[in-house]
This record gives structure tokens, C-alpha cells and sequence, in this order.
């Protein structure tokens, strides 16, 4: 069970990508920092400095900034390669930076080591070796090649060689050993969740095995009575029948049925079974069983299901997987619980993809927090005018994350927003104004061959 959940977790499907609002943050740490170290060496030290290009050094990381802020949403996660862009973006403009400010006569040219830790805290080691490759070149290249930091009167700053080697030998040395450091310390913690993880997957599943075995002793207990009165009354018609062929061939099917019921219960309590029928569902089956637990809160979830363009009349028959499951309730939950009355969930297949669009005629998402959906933990506290609206809701943030996380494994692709524009005025708002979740799967994902055959049920510890 372990290593079936270990090759669950190995999937490239990770949830832990970096986002891109952390490094947002952490580069404006850096050009206040950067901003501050020139004005200081060119107001109080009086240091001749090539502003118009060190400012323009810092303004290509202000630009960057601004773009990302502007362009995508707060609850971005990047990519391996998106990540390693950003970084790489920053470790070429300190690069640069410290080319202009005197090379390794700059004391702050240890902050090249930053863009490597990150790296091997988070993304991957071939990622971590391009980067920590690109910081040794990129701090051997400007410990010969700089411009020189000079005073006021001319005169030039130098360091002793041995000093500056030793320097440049420090930088290289701490490039590989908090490299390596981090690396190491990030692997084990992701190895320990990962483990940790897959024992819940494994207990849960040993817990459900546990639950079915005690419904089927009861259920054999329960049922071992009639099936021997059954089997005794049909050997005793069998016996008085001996003349009447064709009622003689019903008693004997009765029994062997009997015995049959027998066996089933038999082989269920002793190891379990994996019914294969249950694996592959029609979306419609599917979406409902997600919706099942919400459609008799007070609120009408309305369920269809059509083709999109190219698609085929049939609808697909898609896996039964508990993880979309419980990410497409968890959405379905959020919807029915800020709805006013109604919620629609749309299915809709095409050649390549397969949807689904749940929407509601409630508020919306809230503008402050729109960007953040997916990230833990985001709702505020909760007034009293909002205890009284949705008694039921306990927060948007970890439910949502837990969709979202579920959902992405799954190879979905997830987008939020809101149906309308939330300064309309009541009368002003369409029928579907609320908050719309869209969650797209590539066909082969999620979609299964309807000519795929399922073969023999097996036991569960085959």
C-alpha cells in the first residue's frame, strides 16, 4: 500500500511549485536594499558611480515586478521553467549589478548566493546545478572584468589579491555548500511528507477494508439463516419434483443460487473486492455523486451535460477517481453555500477536453480576494451580517486549497472569477451573477476507452 501511494506522490503532477508572490516580495526586499547601498556610497561616501546604469539595473527589476503584479494573480504558482527564468532574471541583474560597483571589492557580492539557496530549497537539482554553474561563472568573469569603485578625488579602492581571492573563494565555496545544504534539508522534509502521506493513504484504506468487513460478517451473519432455510426447502422440492423436469431444473437453480450467495459472502468477508464496473462512471454519474450531499440544503443545483463543439453525442465515460470527486463537492459546497437560490452545473465534453462550469447567483468573489483563491487560510473574520446569511459556511480558504490541490493532481486546470459585475445594481444583474469555477481536464486525463474491458473483479490484496 505504501508504494502504491509513494508512486501516487512521484507523479509529475507537484503541488508544491513556488509562488510567485514570494519572490515578488523577496525582490522588492532586494531593490530597497539595492537603492539603499547606492545612495549611501554616492551621498555620504561620495563614491563615483555609473548611476544612470546602476538605476538602470534597478529599474529592470522594478519593471519585472510591476509586470508580474499586473499580469498574473496573486495565487500564481510557477512552473520548474518559470521559476528558473525568475531566477535566473536575478541572478544576471545582481550580476550585472555588481559589475558596475566594483566587482568583488563589493562586499554585498555574497548575495549571489541567494537565487542558488532558493533554487535548491525548491525546484529541481538539474535546475539548482544550471544555476549554481551560471553564479560561479558569473562571479569568476567579474572579479577580473568590473568597473572600479573610485572616490571622490579619483583615487581607486583596492584589496590586497589574496584578500579578494579569498573572497571570491568564499562566494564559491558557499555557492556549493549551501546549495548543497539546502537541497538536502528540502529533500528530506518533501520525502517525510511524502511518506507521512501516503501511511494516511494507506490507514484510511486499511480503515475502509476494516468498515466492509465488519458490514459483510454482519451482513453474512445476518443473511447465513435464510440462505440455509432456501438451500433446505429447494433440496426437499428437488426431492418431490423427481417426475416434473422443468420444476425440477427451477428447485436446482434456486440452490445453486443459494450456494452461489454463499460464496459471495464468503469470499467479500475473507479479502474484499475491487469491483471494476465502479472505476469508470458516465461524467453525468460522476458529477451527480459529487452534487448528492448538497441538493437538499435549500438551494437547486441544476445539473447538464452537453457536447461542446466537436464532440460526440455519447458522453464519455471518465474515472471514478475520489480525489475529483471530493474537489468537484468541495466546489459544489462553496457555490451552494454564497448562492441565493440557485446553482448550475454544467458538464461539456469536446474531442480534446472535458469540462465543468458551476456557477451560482450569489455576490461573487469578494475583489480583495479573487487573486488569493486556492492559497489556505485566506477568509477574515467573519461578521456578524455573515453568520446570519450562511450559517452553514465555515470559511473559504483550506476547502477551496484542498479542491484545488486535488483537482491540479488530477491534471485539471482550474480558473476563477464572477459572472457579473459586482457594482451592478440588483435589478441590473443577470439571473447567473455569482462566482463562476471552471475546471478543465485534457480527455485523456481524465476520459476513459468505452471499448476498454474490464476484465475479472480481483481481490483487494492482489
Amino acid at each position: 500500500m505504501l508504494s502504491q501511494g509513494a508512486a501516487l506522490l512521484s507523479r509529475d503532477t507537484r503541488s508544491d511549485w513556488v509562488r510567485l508572490r514570494t519572490l515578488i516580495f523577496l525582490r522588492w526586499m532586494a531593490i530597497a536594499g539595492q537603492l539603499a547601498a547606492i545612495t549611501v556610497a554616492d551621498r555620504y561616501y561620495e563614491m563615483q558611480l555609473p548611476l544612470g546604469l546602476c538605476y538602470l539595473a534597478v529599474g529592470a527589476s522594478i519593471v519585472a515586478n510591476l509586470v508580474s503584479v499586473f499580469v498574473f494573480p496573486e495565487n500564481k504558482r510557477l512552473s520548474e521553467a518559470e521559476a528558473m527564468l525568475v531566477l535566473l532574471f536575478d541572478l544576471s541583474q545582481l550580476s550585472f549589478l555588481l559589475y558596475l560597483t566594483g566587482g568583488l571589492t563589493n562586499p554585498f557580492a555574497l548575495l549571489i548566493l541567494a537565487p542558488v539557496t532558493i533554487s535548491a530549497s525548491a525546484l529541481e537539482l538539474r535546475t539548482t546545478l544550471f544555476l549554481g554553474s551560471l553564479s560561479i561563472i558569473f562571479i569568476t568573469v567579474i572579479a577580473f572584468v568590473h568597473v572600479p569603485l573610485q572616490y571622490s578625488d579619483g583615487s581607486v579602492l583596492s584589496i590586497p589579491t589574496l584578500f579578494e581571492f579569498g573572497f571570491w573563494l568564499s562566494i564559491v565555496i558557499g555557492i556549493l555548500f549551501l546549495g548543497f545544504y539546502s537541497r538536502r534539508i528540502a529533500t528530506e522534509i518533501r520525502s517525510m511528507s511524502d511518506a507521512l502521506l501516503a501511511t494516511q493513504m494507506a490507514l484510511a484504506r486499511e480503515q475502509k477494508l476494516t468498515d466492509l468487513g465488519g458490514v459483510v460478517a454482519a451482513a453474512a451473519h445476518e443473511l447465513g439463516t435464510p440462505l440455509a432455510t432456501i438451500k433446505l426447502v429447494s433440496a426437499e422440492m428437488m426431492d418431490e419434483l423427481e417426475g416434473q423436469p422443468a420444476l425440477l431444473e427451477d428447485a436446482r437453480l434456486i440452490r445453486e443460487q443459494a450456494d452461489r450467495c454463499r460464496d459471495i459472502l464468503h469470499s467479500m468477508g475473507r479479502a474484499g473486492k475491487d469491483d471494476l464496473h465502479m472505476r469508470s462512471v458516465p461524467l453525468a454519474v460522476l458529477v451527480t455523486e459529487a452534487a448528492e450531499p448538497h441538493q437538499t440544503r435549500g438551494k437547486h443545483v441544476e445539473l447538464t451535460f452537453l457536447p461542446g463543439q466537436g464532440g460526440s453525442e455519447r458522453q464519455p465515460t471518465v474515472s471514478r477517481r475520489p480525489e475529483v470527486i471530493h474537489g468537484l463537492r468541495n466546489l459544489i459546497q462553496n457555490a451552494v453555500d454564497f448562492a441565493n437560490s440557485t446553482v448550475w452545473v454544467h458538464g461539456e465534453w469536446t474531442e480534446h477536453t472535458i469540462s465543468i462550469r458551476i456557477v451560482d447567483d450569489g455576490d461573487g468573489f469578494p475583489s480583495h480576494v479573487i487573486g488569493r483563491i486556492g492559497d489556505p487560510f485566506v477568509r477574515s473574520r467573519r461578521s456578524s451580517q455573515d453568520l446570519a446569511m450562511r450559517p452553514e459556511y465555515e470559511g473559504m480558504g483550506l476547502g477551496l486549497f484542498i479542491a484545488k490541490t486535488l483537482l491540479e493532481r488530477t491534471g485539471a486546470d482550474l480558473t476563477f472569477g464572477n459572472a457579473s459585475d459586482p457594482f451592478l445594481t440588483p435589478a441590473e444583474r443577470p439571473l447567473r451573477s455569482g462566482a463562476i469555477v471552471e475546471v478543465v481536464w485534457p480527455s485523456e486525463r481524465l476520459a476513459q476507452s468505452p471499448d476498454r474491458a474490464l476484465g475479472q473483479n480481483a481481490p483487494f490484496g492482489a
